[in-house]
């Protein structure tokens, strides 16, 4: 099923499934009026518009991890983007969307855990926040989650995707960290030396996403050369940031501010020993979020 939230300035619409936004829409734009700033989830391209990763961000090796001696298969990105989420909250301004640990999941995730999504809407700013209980009695939960909300690129008909770049709010200087089939290797390649623009290229993207960590920044922006149109991220306290779009083609980009990271090449097989996962006691709450602002 799918909800709605709407203002004077902008439309949103988030399914429960996956509790995935699946539109959202600046309706007040001079020149084109309403224009939609999220990918269509074309299945011939890439079937989702901004799924949501728990409770893995990336790949494990061969899918797989150990937890307490055991064995378990986890597919990429986890597995709450293909769950039906229950609606717990409607208001003029918020969605708020929740997973529960059932069955299905424990088979794949030894765990228990509250999953709420909320999305609140303020004028032209999409405010998306997690928050996760771990609802045991005596078991710590481990966990990460991650979003990956793809953008239309370009937003417009007359632009190509070269028209576009991502804006940092500093010049900044960062390293990739490369991928091998979805896994970390452990080796860097330059990227940007003391820059605030990073021109979009398909070439870019050619080995994977781009994945950063250990940067400085908190904002960035997907601009046009060619109009004012723009997408601007914020994301503080975020440790992880993925840069991603499918192939020579595609007609979006996405970018995902990420609480976990991909599992490594040879890295440990014990969930607990995986970078980027975080560790939740009983009865512990932990919250985070996200800003979209369409312009």
């Amino acid at each position: 099923m799918t909800y709605h939230l709407e203002n004077d300035q902008c439309r949103v619409a988030v399914q429960s499934h996956g509790a995935e936004l699946s539109s959202l829409v600046r309706k007040d734009l001079p020149g084109p009026g309403a224009l939609e700033y999220l990918w269509s989830a074309d299945p011939a391209v890439w079937a989702r518009h901004a799924p949501v990763l728990f409770p893995i961000v990336g790949r494990l090796a061969d899918n797989g991890y150990r937890h307490q001696g055991r064995p378990y298969q986890l597919p990429q990105h986890g597995f709450a983007r293909d769950r039906e989420f229950s609606l717990v909250r409607q208001t003029a301004t918020e969605l708020a969307f929740e997973l529960r640990a059932d069955a299905a999941s424990r088979a794949m995730y030894p765990f228990e855990f509250i999953l709420t999504i909320t999305y609140g809407l303020r004028a032209a700013e999409l405010t998306v926040r997690w928050d996760v209980q771990n609802p045991a009695a005596a078991d710590e939960l481990l966990f990460s989650i991650g979003a990956h909300p793809a953008f239309r690129c370009p937003l417009l008909p007359d632009e190509q995707f070269a028209d576009y770049f991502f804006h940092f709010d500093h010049p900044v200087t960062l390293p990739r960290y490369l991928l091998q089939d979805g896994l970390l290797t452990g080796l860097t390649a330059p990227l940007l030396t003391e820059q605030t623009e990073l021109p979009l290229t398909y070439e870019l993207f050619a080995q994977d996403a781009l994945v950063l960590k250990n940067f400085d920044f908190t904002r960035l922006t997907l601009r046009s050369r060619r109009s004012a149109r723009a997408v601007r991220l914020r994301f503080d306290g975020f440790p992880y940031l993925g840069l991603w779009t499918k192939g020579r083609g595609a007609l979006f980009v996405c970018i995902e501010p990420w609480q976990g990271i991909a599992g490594s090449v040879g890295g440990p097989q014990e969930l607990a020993d995986k970078e980027g996962i975080l560790t939740l006691a009983p009865g512990g709450q932990y919250s985070a979020h996200y800003t979209i602002a369409v312009e």
